[in-house]
């Protein structure tokens, strides 16, 4: 299934999209439900609960403004640092330039504010050149958790995946190397653009699929989810240990090279540039920079 959140004719809605993502089909969901995007379905199957029965005709997705799949996250999304081998390379020399951990010890993992997430189509808003001038892309797949769990053990991780979404990890580079912690500087407004929808694990295997980026067309970064040093069973099992995760939680997997920091000269965003990312099996999440 392909699960969207959308607003038709001023009120928020969850449907199911097509195929071919030209259509979508609207689930039964309460307003109140509706306003927490497809975290209610997510939490249902999670339950056990099955799917909310559709209610009413398919709409063209043309018609209807899509948002974030879970607009609102119930708390700070998960995100992996210098997980795929030649982005981890092209960032030595900056990022982690007083850094000489073996990348493939542990993961690096940090946190995004969920008040950040916006969906595709939806302008990024730069903060302006005297809070940071080096903003930053990261195309990425997203893991969504279905069924929580503690300690869970790298052979079941899978099982506790309901599905799939793009997120960019937009980043405000300054920011993020002055702090020596990469909260602040991942969790600017607007910097989690999410979307198109959610893909349910039974139609995706993300641990086979091809993330790619273009700015302003330019293709800028391509990489395969098989080159991740830490792949998705093991992310699952490293951010559990100790910690609950929760139905709704989401996982960035990290993003492959070809980020403007390691470009030579380095080379940040700018007001008009357009960000497009495409993952095979999910679909292309866009949005302009202002």
């Amino acid at each position: 299934m392909r699960i969207a959140t959308y607003v038709h004719q001023g009120h928020r809605q969850v449907g199911l999209v097509s195929a071919d993502g030209l259509t979508i089909t609207p689930l039964g969901l309460s307003p109140k439900d509706a306003r927490r995007g497809a975290l209610p379905l997510v939490e249902a199957a999670a339950a056990g609960r099955p799917l909310p029965a559709t209610a009413g005709a398919a709409l063209k997705v043309a018609e209807v403004q899509l948002e974030a799949p879970i607009p609102l996250p119930r708390r700070n999304l998960w995100c992996v640092g210098r997980n795929y081998h030649e982005h981890a390379k092209e960032l030595q020399g900056s990022v982690f330039k007083n850094n000489n951990t073996n990348p493939a010890a542990w993961p690096i993992v940090f946190t995004k504010v969920p008040e950040c997430v916006v969906a595709n189509g939806t302008d990024v808003l730069l903060p302006g050149d005297d809070i940071s001038p080096q903003i930053d892309y990261e195309a990425e797949l997203a893991v969504v958790i279905g069924t929580g769990g503690k300690n869970i053990a790298k052979a079941d991780a899978m099982k506790h995946v309901y599905g799939y979404t793009i997120v960019n990890d937009v980043t405000a580079r300054d920011v993020q190397m002055r702090h020596q912690q990469w909260d602040m500087g991942k969790s600017f407004d607007t910097f989690c653009p999410m979307g198109p929808w959610i893909v349910t694990a039974d139609e995706l295997d993300g641990q086979h699929t091809r993330v790619r980026c273009w700015v302003n067309g330019e293709p800028r970064q391509d990489g395969r989810t098989e080159d991740l040093i830490f792949d998705i069973p093991t992310l699952i099992e490293t951010i559990s240990r100790g910690i609950t995760l929760y139905p709704g939680d989401v996982i960035a997997t990290g993003t492959p090279a070809g980020v403007g920091l390691g470009m030579t000269p380095p080379t940040f965003l700018k007001s008009g540039d357009v960000v497009r990312i495409e993952i095979d099996g999910i679909g292309t999440l866009q949005n302009r920079f202002v």
